[in-house]
């Protein structure tokens, strides 16, 4: 699960692998990682599906480039906000900057978690309007299709979501304010993380990221950005990493297929090892055709706090465009991890779905089923939601979320709400 160690108890994303959310005929644009290992910059960017649009569109009558209240009031100042442009960069620099605010409201603790502020799920701070992620990226692509090229990344997150996005895997991070590199940023039930913290080197089809990078595994990722829904499948928060300390290299030589292969110091390190943990990180990504990707990426090796040596991970993700405006994804996790001086034997898997529909430009309609089953209990959850985009660069994602679990007494409806400002 990832919490920190000395929350682990009953109970408990990207970036993942796949597009979220994105149809030919919408402005809808979530790209978190289909076919690789992508930056949260990829699921940041408003779309643009038609850029012609009329500078006098009637106010609530929107257009692809922009949302509901485009040309409305001071619509224009919010949607013309960038922080690269506040930096003097220009449209074609190489250096991407670029963040995000994201608010959210649920009105229950997204189980597993069960107390105020457990650390449980990302959602433990029910009843309150909460800065669930103020987000600062700086980076370059390292763009190997001239010869070498260098790049790299830095990420930092302010919020709710930063406590469970640190390096909780390092020696010491069991306690709040104590452990390695960002694990002791804690700021009551805020935080600070640096998620990403990463040089790359790329050579034609070759690229390597070193450093304190996302996983490419599963599909849901950290960045609110780059999810159709707020709140998280039982998948993504108990049985992936969020993130690794080692090297990771992408191969792009082959038609149609993408390969993944690399070393981390174990589960969710930043720049630090524990209990010797050490594994592989890899797969591949195919597509299958031009409307459907299946990815398959694993970890091998000794998690350090999440298991032991010989623990084994892997995650399965199909993504089919059914037509130009419905998307499908199937996802489908198994975790073996062994017992380790800080964790003990667990075993999960987990099977979901995704359908997700761009209504108009301006209104997208989801919905997810999941099954979880963690040593012997079922948890089952289903997720219905839509995305308003208000503006280009402004997206409200209401939520209705059932919980279930026969075994674990759980039987819980969750409403949910939050708006993610990107810049």
């Amino acid at each position: 699960m990832k919490v920190r160690t000395w929350r682990v108890g009953l109970a408990v994303l990207a970036l993942g692998a796949g597009p979220a959310f994105a149809a030919d005929n919408s402005g809808w644009s979530y790209d978190n990682n289909v076919s690789g290992v992508a930056f949260a910059s990829d699921c940041c960017e408003p779309s643009c599906a038609d850029p012609t649009c009329s500078d006098d569109v009637a106010c609530g009558d929107g257009c692809a480039a922009g949302g509901l209240f485009s040309g409305c009031g001071l619509a224009g100042p919010v949607e013309s906000l960038s922080l690269a442009s506040l930096m003097g960069l220009s449209d074609d620099s190489a250096i991407e900057v670029g963040g995000w605010t994201n608010i959210a409201y649920y009105n229950k603790n997204i189980p597993l978690s069960q107390n105020f502020d457990d650390l449980l799920s990302f959602d433990d701070i029910p009843d309150h309007a909460n800065l669930a992620q103020q987000w600062f990226y700086i980076g370059k692509v390292a763009d190997g299709s001239g010869g070498r090229d260098f790049g790299g990344r830095i990420d930092l997150i302010y919020g709710t979501d930063a406590q469970k996005t640190q390096a909780f895997g390092n020696p010491g991070a069991g306690v709040r304010g104590f452990g390695f590199y960002d694990a002791s940023l804690d700021h009551g039930y805020y935080g600070w993380a640096i998620p990403q913290a990463y040089m790359e080197v790329a050579n034609g089809d070759l690229s390597t990221k070193v450093g304190h990078f996302f996983t490419p595994i599963g599909y849901e990722v950290i960045p609110a950005t780059g999810n159709f829904f707020h709140s998280h499948s039982y998948t993504m928060f108990n049985s992936e990493p969020f993130t690794h300390t080692g090297a990771l290299s992408t191969y792009t030589g082959f038609e149609a297929l993408t390969l993944y292969g690399g070393w981390t110091a174990g589960w969710d390190t930043g720049f630090d090892n524990l209990d010797g943990g050490s594994n592989f990180l890899g797969g591949f990504a195919a597509n299958i055709n031009e409307n459907v990707t299946f990815t398959y990426l694993n970890t091998w090796g000794n998690f350090g706090w999440r298991g032991g040596k010989d623990s084994y991970s892997h995650s399965m993700v199909l993504v089919a465009k059914v037509t130009d405006k419905l998307q499908y994804i199937a996802q489908s996790d198994v975790l073996d991890a062994t017992p380790n001086p800080n964790a003990g034997q667990r075993d999960t898997v987990g099977l979901n779905q995704y359908l997700l529909y761009a209504y108009s430009d301006i209104i997208g309609i989801g919905g997810r089923c999941e099954w979880w089953k963690d040593d012997g209990t079922s948890y089952n959850e289903i997720t219905g939601g839509v995305n308003v985009k208000a503006l280009s660069n402004l997206v409200f994602r209401p939520e209705i979320r059932h919980d279930w679990a026969p075994g674990a007494d759980l039987d819980q409806t969750t409403a949910a709400i939050d708006a993610i400002l990107t810049y």
